[in-house]
């Protein structure tokens, strides 16, 4: 009780002395309550300030991003669009945020991406798992141990190539050991703020991926056993697509990996990537995020341009 109080009134006084500095230097950056974080150029993914870019983190459903990039990476054949997915007992069991799938109902892979990134659906991860599992290669030593295991046979050779993508995009640093979140012990972590600007930008490059992480609202209709149609509808949980100037990405949140996103926009007439892990609620990541595009527009561009 005693050190718990006593990092409280640490972090307290820090972030006192954060706003004082700011105060005191306008071009210092905002205090914020994530604990890492990054802004970057959207186009070219480089970085123009951070915080700890590199400290590995768990960082919540921010992992739906990888897999929605496998899905289109395989999706550049434009028929993979149009297949139905199943979802089985595994995806309509799957717990926390989910986009509404029942067993035996069927849903297109191009109104899966929607149910994967707007309402944030764990069982969508796990459906696109298991629909595109046979089309990848068994895991190797990209991915870890602990996700090599009974419970994931069905997923893991998807899973696997979320790892395999993120060698090959040189996110050195990420892990994964899931296919819509963190997975793993609590100890394990997952990724960087860096690892995900890198995903982030070769993300956006599919037209596709732009279009789904900016819509706001989405109501589709899933097919039934019987043949039957049931419509399912999903509003986004990124709040910064309310504002004018952001268009995206991905939101996360978990107990362990606290408040999270990915955010894209444009402020100052240059777009940048933000992104804030372990932000201390809900409406603080997104208040972090708006500070630092704001702070990014101001202070980042003029001294590039020095």
């Amino acid at each position: 009780m005693i050190r718990r109080v006593a990092f409280t009134l640490i972090t307290g006084l820090l972030a006192i002395a954060n706003i004082a500095s700011a105060a005191e230097n306008p071009a210092a950056p905002p205090a914020v309550t994530a604990r890492s974080c990054a802004i970057a150029d959207a186009d070219s993914g480089k970085l123009l300030w951070s915080h700890l870019p590199d400290e590995p983190r768990k960082a919540a459903s921010t992992t739906k991003m990888m897999a929605a990039y496998v899905v289109l990476e395989l999706a550049r054949d434009a028929a993979i669009l149009d297949e139905q997915i199943e979802a089985s007992a595994l995806a309509a069991s799957t717990p926390g945020s989910v986009a509404g799938l029942r067993q035996g109902e069927r849903i297109g892979v191009r109104d899966g991406l929607y149910a994967l990134m707007l309402p944030s659906g764990n069982d969508m991860g796990n459906a696109f798992a298991e629909h595109f599992n046979s089309r990848f290669e068994a895991p190797g030593d990209e991915t870890p141990e602990n996700a090599k295991t009974e419970a994931n046979a069905t997923r893991v050779n998807f899973i696997a190539e979320m790892n395999r993508t993120a060698r090959r995009l040189g996110m050195n640093d990420t892990h994964y050991r899931s296919p819509y979140g963190d997975g793993g012990t609590p100890e394990d972590r997952t990724t960087t703020a860096r690892d995900l600007v890198t995903l982030a930008v070769a993300a956006r490059r599919h037209p596709l991926f732009r279009e789904v992480v900016a819509t706001t609202d989405k109501a589709i209709r899933v097919h039934l056993p019987d043949g039957s149609l049931r419509r399912l509808a999903w509003a986004n949980t990124n709040r910064l697509l309310e504002i004018d100037g952001y268009d995206g990405i991905k939101t996360g949140s978990t107990k362990l990996a606290e408040n999270c996103l990915v955010a894209s926009g444009t402020q100052g007439g240059r777009r940048f990537i933000v992104v804030t892990l372990g932000s201390s609620s809900d409406q603080s990541r997104f208040t972090d995020s708006k500070d630092l595009f704001r702070w990014a527009s101001r202070q980042v561009i003029p001294q590039q341009g020095r």
